[in-house]
């Protein structure tokens, strides 16, 4: 294990802790209850492994601009429960059916499909009382717009359509693209804010905000094509999920249309450029240049 990869772990580990505070038994001030089946599902969909790597991004960014863990954490953890959230409802029957995530039975299959609905449900609305609430940031301002830059990302404009064009491509197989729009929706758009997410915190300028915000979009589509290519090459085993999905449902990817040889240079050629444009930060960046090419050499 690189040094990189130690790094993103001890992240992760920290996030979960927060996490696991987040979605503890007792209830908060303004609740009347939290309902003991719905939390175990809600924890079972968010607490169970996974590299964090959104949070991560979040943390790195803010960490740029001067903003301390600590401070970044709660934007952190609102993006990890949009994810989350979009995991326990994508693999629900209506959508990608799918029975295991990271090793673990599904939530619909552990509890059942309503109650995975609900678990999805407070984890999204949790993203933005975290978002919302004085500990995100003392700026109402700065709150209020990451507020608004999240719900673009994961709605319908961006993930929640991603996710619309994506059962779409399994009727009407869509054209490079469109697959490119679906993916640049459904997996780039809440990646992109992550990147973003920091410098928002931090008070970047807007030119600044603009290099994380292009950073985080090629981020995003090489996170897609590795995720495309271990789709094809990888096991059930190796991911902790049913690999081969989009295949036996005939949707499209860009390795069907690029080849697998072309997708991985393509995903190289998202790195270089993703690094390219961190180069005004120096050597701060070095972390998030290594995370840009963890993401296309991962292997699960």
């Amino acid at each position: 294990m690189d040094r990189f990869e130690k790094r993103l772990l001890a992240t992760a580990s920290r996030v979960s802790d927060a996490l696991d505070d987040q979605l503890a038994s007792q209830r908060r001030q303004g609740e009347i209850s939290r309902p003991e089946r719905l939390m175990s599902a809600m924890r079972h969909g968010a607490l169970n492994g996974g590299k964090r790597l959104r949070p991560f991004l979040v943390l790195e960014t803010a960490a740029l601009f001067g903003v301390s863990e600590n401070e970044a954490m709660p934007a952190a953890l609102a993006v990890e429960c949009v994810h989350c959230y979009s995991l326990i409802h994508d693999d629900l029957p209506a959508m990608d059916d799918d029975d295991l995530r990271r090793g673990q039975p599904t939530v619909h299959k552990a509890f059942d499909e309503a109650t995975a609905i609900l678990a999805g449900d407070g984890l999204l609305t949790l993203a933005f009382e975290l978002l919302g609430d004085d500990e995100c940031h003392h700026n109402a301002a700065i709150r209020c717009e990451l507020v608004v830059e999240l719900a673009r990302s994961a709605g319908l404009g961006g993930m929640v359509g991603g996710q619309m064009l994506d059962l779409q491509a399994s009727v009407q197989p869509p054209n490079d693209a469109a697959i490119r729009t679906l993916q640049a929706m459904k997996t780039g758009a809440l990646l992109r804010f992550a990147c973003e997410a920091g410098a928002i915190l931090g008070g970047a300028a807007t030119a600044e905000r603009a290099v994380l915000r292009a950073f985080g979009e090629k981020t995003g589509q090489a996170f897609q094509l590795a995720d495309d290519i271990l789709d094809v090459v990888s096991s059930d085993e190796a991911m902790g999920k049913r690999v081969g999905k989009d295949v036996a449902m005939g949707k499209g990817t860009l390795v069907a249309t690029l080849g697998l040889e072309g997708a991985r240079q393509t995903a190289e050629r998202l790195v270089e450029e993703a690094d390219a444009l961190l180069d005004g930060f120096g050597d701060r960046a070095d972390v998030l240049k290594s995370c840009a090419r963890y993401i296309v050499s991962r292997n699960q």
